[in-house]
């Protein structure tokens, strides 16, 4: 057995180290102690993949439009990861393409594409040119449908704002005309024809959606109006709305193709998404291009060298020891009971992709059925392994049933129980349901409770921006936090929840009952009983 003086020495150890990880991580690369609304810089990745088919003679190219700096946003970095490739910056009708070659190769290839941006509102460049406008040939009844939403939107507007809002009315008033045009065009190429039909200069632009944490994300077409002075403007052709400034980075916009690749196929590209908080020292060498803004050369603790596909993984797993660390607390310390250890850990990550709101009913809804459902089970007498599939199986049908009607009658927030971990949710429905059999149904409100009073603490926990970019940025904050739980497994004292217990004891204290106090109450209590016998 572990002597108490070697575990007071391996809890100090961890706690020193984690502590110390988190200075070095501060001072050597600058990375502030909290997130702040200011210096806010993004890491874009574009993750390309395509299988090569061995053959000497066909050389494999591949070409990737790649962003330039634009208004509220300075490219500050640029690098790709791309073995056994060369890489080439070549410059087609005034844009910039990456282009990776090689003579021979074959299987299954993966090339990256990364770019650091940091959110600059002097950069006034712009990557949008005004394009010519283009003429309009249709033939019948494409044609006649497309000059008669165009002309109702035309004498209702005063300038390419408002033609542009006054088309999208009109496109949901002629439903008819419209449905046939959106048989040959996309909404987005119906919109640009609509407008150059009227001489206003329009082009499709490709964005990035700016949102931290995200993978597999693919570019969203937007349009860029121009005014008569050559400005712009951009509308969301889905919503009809102009997008929020600082929510997008423009990737393509020169109506070329955003990939190209001869000698490859089944070719797809990717884009992931990090967001970053940096000092106002760092800040401002990014902003004069200074090379003290990367620090190649210094040894990194962070997981920051890894693909951004990955880091949005550990943005996500690097909150878990938060939870947990909630979960030793509340139920070592505070003494609240739940059903399953961990379960409120997992419950509450889903929150994290839902909404609290969201995620609390979606968990009352599916817990409430199945057991239920459950209940009714009990009478078919199954085997364990038969019962526990057939409500994993109910668990499913009723998320998805659940996501359809949400969907149907217009709550789209509704889908995102799918994120509901299945398995779980089957395996606590189903030790509720032995619990009510076994201990009656308090004790299942008493743990049903506390699971959900558990999870919602850890969600908040693990939702504050300040403790996400903690555990992102410093991985010695785990360190810690497992000092943190050493700690408290080896507490034995009394929880907080049994206190309750010496509370006459504390009253009796606070205000002591004299001697012959007691023994008129002793009196009292003895006449009652004497007169309720006779």
């Amino acid at each position: 057995m572990i002597s108490r003086g070697v575990y007071y020495i391996v809890v100090a150890l961890l706690f020193i180290m984690g502590i110390s990880l988190m200075i070095y991580e501060h001072v050597t690369f600058d990375v502030p102690w909290f997130p702040s609304s200011k210096n806010i810089a993004w890491d874009i990745e574009a993750k390309i993949s395509f299988n090569a088919p061995y053959d000497e003679s066909v050389p494999v190219k591949v070409s990737l439009a790649i962003p330039e700096s634009q208004p509220g946003f300075k490219i500050v970095s640029e690098n790709t990861a791309s073995p056994n490739y060369g890489l080439y910056f070549n410059d087609r009708a005034g844009h910039t393409r990456a282009e990776w070659s090689n003579r021979a190769i074959s299987g299954h290839q993966i090339l990256y594409y990364r770019i650091g941006i940091l959110a600059d509102n002097s950069t006034k460049n712009s990557m949008v040119t005004v394009p010519k406008v283009a003429r309009v040939v249709l033939e019948e009844p494409y044609l006649t449908a497309i000059n008669q939403i165009g002309n109702a939107a035309w004498s209702r507007s005063s300038d390419p704002m408002s033609f542009t809002q006054a088309v999208f009315q009109e496109i949901r008033t002629q439903e008819e005309n419209a449905r046939l045009l959106l048989t040959k065009f996309t909404r987005q190429d119906l919109l640009v024809k609509l407008l150059n039909l009227h001489d206003i200069p329009a082009r499709i632009i490709r964005v990035v959606k700016l949102e931290d944490g995200r993978r597999n994300q693919h570019l969203i077409p937007y349009i860029a109006i121009f005014d008569p002075d050559n400005s712009y403007r951009i509308i969301d052709p889905e919503s009809a709305k102009e997008p929020q400034k600082g929510t997008y980075f423009i990737w393509e916009s020169n109506a070329h193709s955003l990939l190209e690749i001869s000698g490859g196929e089944d070719s797809q590209v990717v884009f992931s998404i990090i967001r970053n908080n940096v000092s106002e020292k760092k800040a401002f060498a990014m902003r004069q291009n200074s090379p003290d803004a990367v620090s190649q050369d210094k040894f990194d603790l962070s997981v920051n060298a890894l693909p951004i596909e990955e880091q949005a993984v550990f943005k996500n797993i690097l909150l878990l020891p938060i939870g947990v660390f909630i979960v030793v607390f509340l139920r070592i310390i505070v003494g609240i009971k739940t059903s399953g250890t961990f379960m409120p850990v997992l419950i509450a990550t889903a929150f994290l992709q839902t909404n609290l709101a969201v995620g609390l009913i979606g968990f009352l809804t599916i817990v409430g059925i199945g057991l239920i459902i459950r209940s009714w089970l009990s009478y078919l007498n199954l085997l364990l392994v038969a019962r526990i599939s057939t409500v994993i199986i109910t668990v499913i049908a009723i998320i998805g049933t659940l996501s359809f009607i949400t969907y149907k009658v217009g709550l789209t927030d509704g889908i995102k129980i799918t994120f509901f971990p299945m398995i779980i949710l089957s395996w606590t429905i189903e030790r509720m349901s032995v619990l009510w059999e076994e201990e009656g149904y308090k004790e299942v409100l008493i743990q049903g409770g506390g699971s959900m009073f558990v999870a919602v603490m850890a969600y908040l926990a693990m939702s504050s921006p300040a403790i996400q970019h903690l555990s992102f940025n410093f991985l010695g904050l785990m360190l810690v936090i497992l000092s943190g739980v050493l700690i408290m497994g080896n507490y034995t004292g009394y929880r907080l929840t049994e206190l309750k217990r010496f509370r006459p004891l504390a009253e009796e204290i606070a205000h002591p009952v004299k001697e012959g106090e007691l023994e008129a109450d002793r009196l009292k209590k003895e006449t009652k009983a004497v007169k309720k016998e006779a």
